[in-house]
């Protein structure tokens, strides 16, 4: 988590349009607000979220011009291709650095309302609290380059694969993981049986011993037998996010897992991905990047499912 929106007056939420979407059943309330008029409260983004008495999400993304923000004007003075920024906060209204699996929701919905256009093929720039990302339109989806990962705590990892412990209801004994950042912290614990990945009960947080300074995200990761096939990897993958719960899926979390899994792996002819999570299966492939970093591309679909106004 990241510093809170300005602390400005909250907008009344009477006739506010809105949309619904998700990417592999991870989904979000989306709200235009291209020159940043729009202020919500914690616990109004909260209550839009609520399954019970709101539209419901795992969280809400607001499309802001990056110029309206001091977070995008910032990231406009290092990449001005940025126009568009991704306003994410997470179920209980906290702000969130990046979501992967809402950035390809964040641009499907830019181009159904007619803020962009994008062709199959061509690439947009979107900001975010965890840097500039590019989208590129696929026949299948969207494909985000994430950027490069790297360990929370490398010394730990580069030494012993595993850097901390997590203990969680319906497992009966704590469980070592891994740290990952993909512009937010992850935490993958590698399970051996498919029985295990069911058992877990994420209804409650999982405890992480040490937990990253802003907390983390989960991963529960059974591997496919065998590992690899015709040249692709394939996991499992539950998840616990911080701020919201289990979802049915979460981008930047399968790119998390497949990190950890290929480090822990060891040496692997795999570069490309296959995740299956609750809500799908979403693609995660590593790129050599142009400064020498590996990055992490993460691929799969986006669809809107409704719109409205609240009343």
């Amino acid at each position: 988590m990241t510093t809170e929106p300005n602390a400005l007056p909250s907008t009344p939420l009477s006739g506010l349009a809105f949309a619904k979407g998700h990417g592999t059943g991870n989904d979000f309330v989306l709200v235009a607000d291209p020159d940043g008029t729009l202020f919500l409260a914690p616990e109004q983004v909260a209550g839009l979220c609520d399954r019970h008495q709101g539209i419901g999400g795992d969280g809400l993304i607001r499309a802001v011009r990056s110029s309206a923000l001091p977070e995008g004007k910032a990231l406009l003075a290092v990449n001005p291709r940025a126009e568009w920024f991704m306003d994410y906060r997470n179920g209980d209204g906290s702000v969130s650095e990046m979501c992967g699996n809402g950035v390809r929701v964040f641009v499907h919905f830019l181009i159904e309302e007619g803020l962009v256009e994008l062709a199959e093929g061509e690439v947009l720039t979107v900001g975010t609290r965890a840097g500039a990302k590019t989208v590129a339109r696929a026949a299948n989806g969207y494909a985000v380059d994430m950027g490069p990962w790297e360990f929370i705590h490398p010394s730990r990892a580069e030494e012993r694969a595993l850097d901390s412990l997590v203990e969680t209801d319906g497992l009966e004994v704590a469980r070592p993981a891994l740290s990952v950042s993909m512009g937010n912290p992850h935490t993958v614990v590698a399970l051996s049986e498919a029985s295990e990945l069911e058992q877990a009960d994420l209804h409650h947080a999982p405890r992480v011993d040490p937990v990253p300074d802003h907390g983390t995200n989960v991963e529960y990761v059974v591997p496919a037998e065998p590992l690899v096939a015709g040249g692709v990897g394939s996991i499992r993958m539950r998840v616990h996010e911080r701020g919201v719960g289990e979802t049915q899926s979460c981008g930047t979390g399968a790119c998390a897992a497949v990190v950890a899994t290929r480090h822990w792996a060891g040496e692997t002819p795999a570069d490309r991905w296959e995740v299956q999570v609750p809500g799908g299966t979403v693609g995660v492939r590593f790129i050599p990047a142009p400064d020498g970093a590996e990055h992490v591309e993460l691929s799969g679909p986006a669809v809107l499912v409704a719109r409205g106004s609240l009343v």
